[in-house]
């Protein structure tokens, strides 16, 4: 047994490692100078208490991008020093953010110990490479981000810290191969256990949801699929779940070698990034070389998010989570015996709180951040939620969930198509939108992302909308000024959330403005990037009318866009005369 002696080392702060909504995220660059992740790590065992780090289990893995492997063994090391007892690694250091929470509230080691936490190495949807970004967050006991009070002290910590603890002559793990490697400390045994990385999330997924209703319809000769991963680590899953387990084609899945720099592209699954699948799918710009399978799927760099398109047919993430929450109860035999209640982030359209109302569930609306969505599960208060920005999930763990959303999708399918896989006519995706429109009317929607804009900038364009806001005749007259064809506003406010379990408050969530016919726009800053600042604009407007849901989304939206830029200054403050990004 090797044995190793725990180091301490003198460091000094760095500026500006404050945690977004989901963790530190800095480009490669920023991550590689001398201690800046040491720091952060440490940071982050002293802001937990002495129980959850002495003795204890914790698991580290990420999507695989560029430096993972080398923060890896820092934070294994680190961990050594600072009293842990074990580290679990999922092999090649790859986890799926979901799988971490699954492994974290379902996973027991071979000791029979169970998971206090998790480093999770990821910048999520955001480019990888050895000049593009690098991410960590910390999550906790039930699988979910750390709260607000924990990063805070995070945080803090990282503004004081001067020593850090590690054990330099720990040796690197080989992380390629399964097993138990022990080591002696002067605390007792060190474990790294390095283990499959989809054995806990398939037999989660497979409590859930009926694979093999899944299975008839994915080998039927009638139904066609594509799944892209876009070189994230929700190739493993897909080749596992998919071709392994569900008998699907290994040709219907693209993309599905994980990378560290993701093939060169942005894994963010979107209209814009996901070239490939939307091209197939018969949406790109260009004509598909055959004809579009009837169901295709993209998942982002981590396996959080989602898209879901048909045939030529794109649906709205706020659309996915109301039609999810719709058929749940039909089609998932986990939700068979009803939901708990239903929730969304504030800038997320309504068509999820139609749904609540009609089926008479319980509805929250949430600032963005999954931790939002945790509290309300761990309090029995929520089995269904989802975010306008790709990310849907339900109480099965604590984070989103993109492969959960694929499954859900084709439980529904498979359940519309339960007759109709030996030559009826199929139930369509595109079937499935319109038959939702059509009962609980449609909510036109969009989002502009105006990405990398001069942080100076962005922040007075959003003092500017807020002194709007202190005069509606004002605001009112300039949206007449500009479109006299649209609502009035009636309230216009920065968006403020109590939490209903902890009584917290969390203010400045984004700024709205809300019309009198239920039309809406929210101007937000988005806290996911690395440099700069994303301001992010969501737009939205009801139509009830049946005769009157099948537009074009972005002509329908037209004059409310017209007003929004208007009203915002948008390109006056940014220099921006088009987002980056249309979704």
């Amino acid at each position: 047994m090797v044995l190793f002696s725990v180091n301490k080392k003198e460091t000094s702060p760095y500026d500006g490692q404050k945690p977004g909504t989901s963790g530190l995220r800095k480009k490669v660059t920023v991550f590689k100078q001398q201690n800046y992740l040491h720091n952060f790590v440490q940071a982050t065992f002293d802001a937990l208490s002495v129980e959850k780090i002495k003795g204890s289990t914790i698991v580290v893995s990420g999507d695989g991008r560029y430096f993972s492997e080398e923060a890896i063994q820092i934070i294994i090391k680190m961990a050594a020093a600072n009293g842990v007892r074990s580290v679990w690694v999922g092999q090649n250091g790859l986890l799926s953010t979901p799988a971490v929470s699954a492994v974290i509230r379902n996973r027991i080691g071979a000791d029979g110990a169970k998971a206090s936490g998790a480093f999770i190495l990821t910048a999520s949807h955001n480019p990888g490479g050895p000049n593009e970004d690098f991410g960590i967050k910390y999550n906790m006991e039930n699988g979910g981000p750390a709260p607000e009070g924990i990063t805070d002290k995070i945080y803090e910590n990282t503004k004081t810290i001067k020593e850090y603890f590690t054990a330099e002559d720990l040796p690197d793990v080989d992380i390629s191969t399964v097993g138990i490697t022990t080591f002696g400390g002067p605390e007792g045994p060190f474990d790294v256990d390095v283990f499959d990385p989809t054995e806990d999330y398939v037999k989660l997924m497979k409590t859930i949801f009926d694979f093999g209703a899944i299975q008839k319809l994915l080998t039927s000769p009638q139904f066609t699929f594509c799944y892209d991963a876009l070189h994230g680590v929700a190739g493993i899953y897909a080749k596992r779940i998919f071709v392994e387990e569900l008998s699907a084609s290994e040709s219907s899945l693209i993309n599905c070698i994980p990378k560290d720099d993701f093939g060169g592209s942005h894994p963010d699954p979107n209209l814009t990034y996901a070239k490939e699948l939307v091209t197939r799918l018969g949406l790109g710009k260009q004509a598909p070389d055959s004809e579009p399978p009837e169901f295709g799927a993209a998942a982002d760099g981590d396996a959080d998010r989602n898209m879901i398109l048909g045939k030529r047919f794109f649906v709205t993430p706020s659309d996915s989570v109301a039609i999810i929450a719709a058929n749940a109860v039909e089609a998932i035999p986990y939700f068979s015996s009803g939901l708990k209640g239903v929730a969304r982030s504030m800038p997320t359209s309504a068509a999820l709180d139609v749904v609540a109302k009609s089926l008479n569930l319980r509805f929250f609306e949430v600032p963005t951040g999954w931790k939002f969505f945790g509290n309300l599960m761990d309090a029995g208060m929520c089995s269904v939620c989802g975010e306008e920005s790709f990310g849907t999930g339900s109480d099965h763990i604590r984070e989103k969930d993109g492969v959960w959303a694929v499954l859900a999708w084709l439980s529904i399918l498979a359940y519309k198509n339960k007759d109709n896989l030996d030559g009826g006519k199929l139930v369509t995706v595109e079937d499935i939108v319109r038959n939702h429109w059509a009962s609980y009317g449609r909510h036109y929607y969009t989002r502009y992302d105006y990405e990398n804009v001069d942080a100076g900038a962005a922040k007075e364009l959003m003092a500017h909308l807020i002194k709007l806001q202190s005069s509606l005749p004002e605001v009112n007259k300039l949206v007449k000024e500009v479109r006299p064809d649209v609502s009035v506003v009636v309230n216009a406010d920065e968006f403020e959330y109590k939490d209903p379990v902890d009584g917290s408050v969390s203010k400045h969530q984004g700024v709205r403005y809300l019309f009198e016919d239920g039309s809406r726009l929210v101007f937000r800053l988005s806290g996911t990037g690395s440099v700069g600042a994303t301001i992010r604009l969501y737009i939205e407007q009801y139509e009830a009318d049946s005769t009157k849901i099948g537009r074009d989304s972005q002509e329908a939206l037209g004059p409310l866009v017209e007003v929004a830029l208007r009203l915002s200054k948008m390109e006056e403050f940014t220099g921006r005369s088009s987002p980056t990004v249309i979704t």
